[in-house]
């Protein structure tokens, strides 16, 4: 039900723009959220968005202020722009629908997942 792309190696300082694609339903009623799990470690809450937009979360320990939660409905996908990338941001990141419209940053609120797509960062 959803799909993310857009990931791969970059380097550090570079960007990239996860997408994540829904199909044979439509999210356009539900919160969406990013969640990323690095190599040895939890996975962990990224952003979240609500369902009409409006509102956004950030885990600001880890993005701060370097990646852009998005959605567009018309398209029913969500995106994570990432920016200044840092080794640090080396995970497999996860798309995910929540059980309701506010866009939580638990992970135990959301019901769909995606596959998941890697980030690998080079020094």
């Amino acid at each position: 039900l959803l799909v993310e792309s857009g990931g791969g190696l970059v380097q550090a300082g570079g960007s990239l723009r996860l997408s994540c694609a829904a199909s044979g339903r439509s999210f356009s009623d539900r919160g969406m959220g990013w969640f990323r799990q690095a190599p040895g470690k939890e996975r962990e809450f990224v952003a979240s968005i609500s369902w009409s937009g409006g509102r956004t979360f950030y885990n600001t320990g880890s993005t701060r202020g370097r990646f852009t939660i998005s959605r567009d409905d018309a398209k029913n996908t969500v995106y994570l722009q990432m920016n200044d990338l840092e080794p640090e941001d080396t995970a497999v990141y996860y798309c995910a629908a929540d059980r309701s419209y506010g866009g939580s940053e638990l992970e135990s609120d959301y019901v769909y997942w995606g596959q998941g797509t890697q980030v690998t960062v080079s020094s």
